[in-house]
């Protein structure tokens, strides 16, 4: 470790490394700095002047932390370690100066403001400011910007951090925001007053450290000290982001993200983040029984009953939906085994293979992404389907990192190289090989699910593989169904896909699966939390729990299992899912053997030991699925509306509202 360097920070020797700022080795020293517009994710900018220290021996003022790296810092006349101080005279003083200055213009909002209770400007007021200010002038003011639907504003209260515009400019990718102005009229705005069309835009109210940036959804509703908060996993697509679901009551009032490095970094997708108010509509909170025709409320022992009587000695086929916890898929499939019926995780008919981990997860972590120098993109929209994921790849982007896309061609706010949209040019990149320079670089080829649906999916799927194998890349499939990992896992899958599941079959049993119609006929069994179209296609309903009411484990997109803890409770006479099967194996006579989720987890990782091992990446054996022979024809994309994709998004109104303004912008997008 002799390439670090010795400092001393108020009288503590610290080693660090010299490409550190000041402001992080005050940290690595266990020394906080205030600051405002320094965030470690994003460039730096050095306006905000909080973060000031005192270097001695330097110049006779006080230096930004934040952008001063320790390389730059002098060491004594006799060759001692640099000193920094932090709690100097100097210090104390300029940092009440530069308070006072942000204060000038602060309107005394405080009351009022949704930011009140976690705002870091009251924080380093009371902990760095003074109570006093000397300025009696009228305070300016300054028109609210119109960014949409999610994000409130009331820029009077704003500073000029600027982290909105870094953030939206640098890992969002688009450049509708920006500071115009200079002195006291310098204002943040957006380009001729656009609303924002990013998927992550919600993250700026989160980063704005005042409360110039609030949730427009979230507003006035609830105060941050009465809330209860529950640390969970997101389920809206396959990433698995970590989140905060915070409570009022029974009623969910927001959803914040938690950092994962190796996940999601800080940030959330704004279906994520936005579509709590779908928990709280068209929810399924009784039992229902079709007679006559007719959905007819019910009780338990009713439905479980008729439900039973529909299932027994007869062919019975199961399908599990994208947001089923493991626990439920593994209680159902148990029954369904010992009725000798067939399962089905994959309702999209993506050709993912069942016994092959490295086909349908991969080898390659996400965070591997960071180090790529080369991604092979085939059949995504990683911006649709995975909006976090995609500005992963837009970091290593902007790292120098080149991407190739074979497929769709769209805006994934970042270039790439469009290699075609066929099979012949999937075909002609399987031909080239791999040199030893390719192999040399860093490399990644991610393939998603438009590539797997349809004749071709095994065959583009191999073809995958072999190019993953000939330049020494690392593989990773992109799902976007958050229950469809953990389902292949536990082998909720039969030989020949949905199609075989179901030829035949009298009963199905629908475990949430809302994205496909099942046909006339057979008896359906409905499970699920809402009454989207599974529920209208169904002769029993048993409401269950959604993701935010149960204890669930799910498994992510690279094979990563994590838990989802109950942050709320169901509404009405909802139950959890794995409860629900677990009564109903009683009805049937053929009881399932354990009484609680523990016992039921305990099965479950005796059956398949990976999936007890939380938060960690399992190494796949790499197994290349045999490559057949592809008819012509084009690579598509998945496609599909991004904030409908689910019963939970349909319910939202705020995800209507989004929905509505993308198809809106799409006609101009090609009118351009």
């Amino acid at each position: 470790m002799s390439d670090l360097k010795k400092i001393i920070i108020d009288d503590t020797e610290v080693e660090v490394d010299p490409a550190m700022t000041l402001l992080q080795a005050c940290e690595v020293a266990g020394i906080e700095v205030p600051r405002f517009c320094y965030h470690e994710r994003l460039s730096i900018a050095g306006n905000c002047r909080m973060c000031l220290v005192e270097v001695v021996g330097g110049p006779p003022k006080p230096t930004a932390s934040c952008a001063m790296q320790v390389r730059d810092l002098r060491p004594g006349p006799e060759g001692q370690p640099p000193v920094v101080k932090t709690k100097s005279p100097m210090v104390k003083k300029a940092r009440e100066g530069v308070m006072e200055f942000l204060l000038i213009n602060h309107p005394l909002d405080c009351p009022i403001c949704d930011q009140g209770g976690e705002c870091d400007l009251q924080d380093q007021a009371v902990a760095y400011g003074v109570d006093f200010s000397r300025f009696t002038e009228a305070k300016r003011a300054v028109d609210d910007l119109d960014l949409g639907p999610l994000v409130a504003t009331t820029m009077t209260r704003c500073i000029s951090c600027t982290r909105c515009v870094r953030f939206t400019s640098e890992v969002a990718g688009i450049s509708q925001m920006g500071q115009t102005g200079r002195g006291e009229d310098s204002e943040i705005t957006s380009y001729l007053n656009q609303t924002l069309d990013s998927e992550l835009q919600g993250n700026i109210i989160d980063l704005c450290p005042v409360g110039a940036l609030t949730s427009k959804p979230y507003a006035f509703t609830a105060r941050a000290w009465e809330l209860k908060k529950t640390e969970t996993i997101d389920v809206m697509d396959a990433l698995g982001a970590n989140i905060r679901v915070d409570t009022k009551g029974r009623e969910v009032m927001r959803i914040l993200p938690r950092n994962h490095d190796d996940v999601n970094e800080e940030w959330i997708s704004d279906k994520t983040r936005f579509v709590w108010d779908g928990l709280r509509r068209q929810r399924l909170d009784q039992p229902y029984v079709r007679v006559d025709g007719k959905l007819k409320p019910a009780t338990w022992p009713e439905a479980l009953a008729a439900t039973a009587n529909a299932m027994q000695g007869k062919k019975v086929a199961a399908l599990a939906g994208d947001l089923a916890p493991v626990e439920a898929m593994f209680a159902l499939k148990g029954i369904i085994d010992g009725l000798g019926g067939a399962t089905e995780c994959r309702v999209d008919n993506a050709n993912l293979p069942m016994d092959n981990r490295s086909g349908y997860v991969g080898t390659a972590s996400i965070s591997d992404i960071d180090t790529a120098e080369r991604i092979l993109l085939i059949g995504t929209n990683p911006r649709q389907e995975n909006p976090v994921l995609n500005a992963r790849i837009r970091k290593a982007w902007l790292r120098g990192a080149e991407i190739a896309m074979i497929g769709e061609a769209v805006d994934l706010t970042y270039d790439y190289t469009h290699a075609g949209d066929n099979s012949d040019a999937l075909a002609s990149v399987v031909k080239m090989g791999g040199s030893d320079e390719i192999k040399a670089k860093a490399s990644l080829v991610i393939i998603g699910q438009g590539a797997l649906i349809g004749p071709n999916g095994p065959a583009i799927l191999g073809s995958a593989m072999n190019i993953a194998e000939n330049t020494a890349s690392g593989f990773l499939v992109l799902h976007d169904a958050a229950s469809r990992v953990g389902g292949l896992d536990i082998g909720f899958a039969t030989e020949g896909g949905m199609s075989t599941a179901l030829d035949g079959a009298e009963v199905v049993f629908n475990l949430g699966a809302d994205e496909i119609d099942i046909q006339d006929g057979p008896f359906v069994i409905y499970q699920g939390s809402h009454g989207d179209r599974g529920a209208h296609r169904a002769d029993v309903i048993l409401p269950a729990a959604a993701y935010t009411e149960e204890n669930g484990l799910f498994v992510n997109t690279e094979g990563r299992p994590q838990m989802a803890i109950r942050a709320g409770f169901a509404p009405g006479e909802a139950k959890e899912n794995w409860a629900i099967l677990r009564a109903l194996s009683a009805e049937l006579g053929t009881v399932l053997p354990y009484d609680s989720l523990g016992a039921l987890r305990s099965a479950l990782i005796a059956a398949h030991p990976h999936l007890g091992v939380i938060d960690m990446v399992a190494a796949n054996d790499w197994e290349a699925e045999t490559t057949t022979r592809m008819t012509f024809g084009k690579i598509t994309n998945k496609g599909g509306d991004f904030y409908l994709s689910n019963p939970i998004a349909r319910a939202s109104s705020v995800m209507a509202e989004l929905s509505s303004m993308a198809a809106a912008r799409k006609p101009q997008m090609a009118a351009e």
